[in-house]
């Protein structure tokens, strides 16, 4: 995602400087005209807003463990990735101990929309931050929104990856009964698409479902089983009821079990169909 999102940066005429840990993994935005760094020290150094696209909480404070408390002030700190509430509220916190400056802004979509500029942002902040921030949002974005307070983009963010997690385990299901039965797919369809159970997400994942393909993945199974995991964290930590999303949990365990990690999501179906 921070790759195609580069992509989308450079085509835009924005100097950009990338560091990543994997530095092979910057060839293809050096090629295209992109500064490398060789540290993320260096990186938000020779930036004014520096895009953090990691998987993880544990991975983004491993790398600002790596950069010298002074380096972070007066800079803008803008977060990218799916992680808790908390966990943002505490990176806000620390960034703001430096006297820099932090935004969350989780994103949906995948690599075709970053590299269209079409991805939703939900931010989370202080309103003048985001503000401040908002002209490169709107590069990132058709339509920026300012969720509210840190932790409440985060939510947002958590809450629409659990729907992924919901809808494509449940089609995949009723996807798997259908064709275990004999039933023409395409019929099966047809009622979906004109009922108001119908979803987009539906169609973009039949065709990998039906011939059982889920390589070059936009979003990996092992990224929605991580976002799964952090879900139930929080909701348990609310006292909500998440017996429906242990299921699907444990489907994602079992999908990941079968090797397909680094395979789309909609690798599910491998879970849960008796061809796979």
């Amino acid at each position: 995602m921070g790759q195609a999102l580069g992509e989308h940066l450079l085509t835009q005429n924005h100097q950009l400087t990338v560091f990543n840990r994997s530095p092979e993994k910057t060839v293809n935005l050096q090629q295209r005209g992109a500064l490398i760094a060789s540290s993320a020290q260096d990186a938000i150094k020779a930036s004014d807003f520096s895009l953090l696209m990691l998987s993880d909480a544990d991975a983004i404070n491993t790398v600002l463990d790596s950069i010298e408390p002074d380096t972070f002030i007066g800079k803008m700190i803008i977060q990218m990735g799916t992680i808790a509430p908390d966990e943002s509220r505490a990176l806000a916190k620390r960034i703001t101990d430096y006297q820099g400056f932090y935004l969350e802004c989780p994103v949906l979509g995948s690599l075709p929309e970053a590299r269209s500029g079409s991805l939703i942002l939900m931010a989370g902040g202080n309103n003048d931050d985001y503000q401040t921030a908002l002209p490169l949002l709107k590069i990132i974005g058709n339509d920026p929104q300012h969720i509210g307070a840190i932790g409440q983009g985060s939510t947002v963010k958590l809450a629409i990856n659990q729907l992924i997690a919901g809808l494509t385990s449940s089609f995949a299901l009723s996807l798997a009964l259908v064709e275990n039965q004999g039933v023409a797919t395409e019929q099966f369809m047809k009622i979906v698409r004109d009922s108001a159970l119908y979803a987009p997400t539906f169609d973009k994942k039949l065709d990998r479902m039906i011939q059982r393909d889920f390589a070059n993945p936009n979003f990996p199974t092992k990224h929605l089983a991580k976002d799964t995991r952090l879900f139930l964290t929080v909701a348990k930590q609310l006292n909500l009821e998440t017996c429906a999303l242990e299921g699907i949990n444990k489907l994602l365990d079992k999908t990941l079990q079968q090797g397909l990690a680094d395979t789309d999501y909609s690798a599910i179906y491998s879970g849960v169909s008796k061809q796979s």
